[in-house]
């Protein structure tokens, strides 16, 4: 699996974001109190949703260390953020875009490949940025045969 090295614009997202651990990852939660309000968003880029993960500094992949996660939708500006919902402004950066395949369950693999494999061995380290998955019109939550679009953040090693 070798992914594609592209700059991610400049976006504003709105959405609802929770704090979550691996330890206690109930993302699901978040998604089911997100999804049926997503339509109150105004000025909304595209028809892609983002699942947005931001690592406090130093991120150590800790089971218990707390990160923040975010479903959220690009837009055009912040005229109108619904009631329950916040902003977020994510910088242009640079990511390793890979395409997983397959149900949910499955995305761990894909994701123990990034940094177990591919990460230490390329030419490129983590960067503190937010990492993100853009859940596209392939996107079919646990179908064998869903895609997404996984991001991380990185720079080249010095």
């Amino acid at each position: 699996m070798k992914p594609i090295i592209k700059t991610f614009p400049t976006t504003k997202f709105i959405g609802m974001n929770s704090r979550f651990s691996y330890s206690d990852y109930r993302i699901g939660e978040l998604w089911e109190k997100f999804m049926p309000r997503r339509y109150e968003i105004q000025n909304v880029i595209g028809a892609d949703l983002f699942n947005i993960q931001i690592n406090p500094e130093n991120f150590d992949f800790n089971p218990q260390t707390e990160f923040v996660k975010w479903a959220a939708i690009p837009v055009s500006n912040f005229d109108f953020v619904p009631e329950g919902m916040q902003t977020l402004f994510v910088e242009e950066g640079l990511y390793a875009v890979f395409n997983h395949v397959g149900d949910a369950s499955k995305a761990r693999e894909t994701f123990a490949y990034i940094f177990g494999v591919w990460l230490p061995n390329s030419e490129y380290e983590l960067d503190n940025r937010p990492h993100f998955e853009i859940l596209g019109e392939k996107y079919k939550s646990n179908s064998p045969d869903s895609e997404e679009e996984i991001r991380i953040p990185i720079k080249k090693t010095i």
